[in-house]
């Protein structure tokens, strides 16, 4: 694995280690922070994944922007649009007064994360 692609992999560990520690808080947890954290993971593995395989991308928060890079070189992705569809709503909607994520949906966006998560992993060759 090249080294940015490495920094991708260990920025997105870090946020999906915020996210699931923010969840388990029990004192004022911050679930807006665990959604954008979920985010954020997300898109920094599908950015591992393109600079792996040494695709261009802008600077975008958008997801499914990033899978449309991915899905010719790697068609099963297009299975996680839906997923990804879903936490790219998390990118600014709960981070802005207006909208703010519950308990319910701070779970959502941790177990949609997950499964990118574990996608990712599986694409970049990495354990589980």
């Amino acid at each position: 694995m090249n080294p940015l692609t490495t920094e991708w992999v260990e920025k997105a560990e870090k946020d999906f280690a915020t996210a699931s520690r923010e969840f388990r808080v029990r004192k004022l947890p911050n679930y807006d922070a665990v959604c954008f954290h979920s985010q954020q993971c997300a898109e920094k593995y599908l950015k591992a994944i393109l600079q792996e395989q040494n695709i261009s991308f802008s600077k975008t928060h958008n997801l499914t922007t990033l899978l449309d890079l991915i899905t010719p070189k790697e068609p099963a992705w297009e299975l996680m649009r839906p997923n990804l569809e879903r936490l790219n709503v998390f990118a600014v909607q709960v981070r802005y007064p207006g909208e703010s994520a519950d308990k319910a949906i701070a779970c959502e966006a941790l177990n949609l994360c997950r499964v990118v998560r574990d996608r990712a992993k599986l694409s970049l060759n990495l354990q589980k």
